[in-house]
């Protein structure tokens, strides 16, 4: 099974639009899973939980983007979901990935490529 680093946003105005962001990643884990066959690995679900960090205050922002790029670096690939855009977080990931060599895909949710 291919390990892959998905990155999706999570940054928003107001909370409701979080939520969606969060809803929106775990569709994509979930794709990644059951059509792709592959292990996602998305450092904002699990550095954004209630109790963990939060991501509203930027010394924990930046806290759980280096812990989440620092994890991944054994992925097979980085899976970028565009349907909602690239936000500077995804950028940093994306960026991360080129500078070690990780290879980075471009997906749209129920798209196959």
């Amino acid at each position: 099974m291919r390990r892959v680093v998905i990155e999706s946003p999570l940054r928003a105005e107001t909370e409701s639009d979080r939520k969606l962001n969060r809803d929106y990643a775990r569709v994509c884990c979930r794709e990644a899973l059951l059509v792709y066959g592959e292990a996602p690995f998305a450092s904002h679900l699990l550095y954004d939980q209630p109790g963990l960090l939060d991501d509203l205050d930027p010394v924990e922002r930046e806290l759980g983007i280096t812990a989440g790029l620092e994890y991944v670096k054994g992925a097979d690939a980085t899976v970028v979901y565009t349907d909602k855009g690239i936000s500077g977080g995804m950028w940093r990931g994306i960026a991360a990935a080129k500078k070690c060599g990780r290879p980075v895909e471009y997906r749209h949710l129920g798209v196959i490529k």
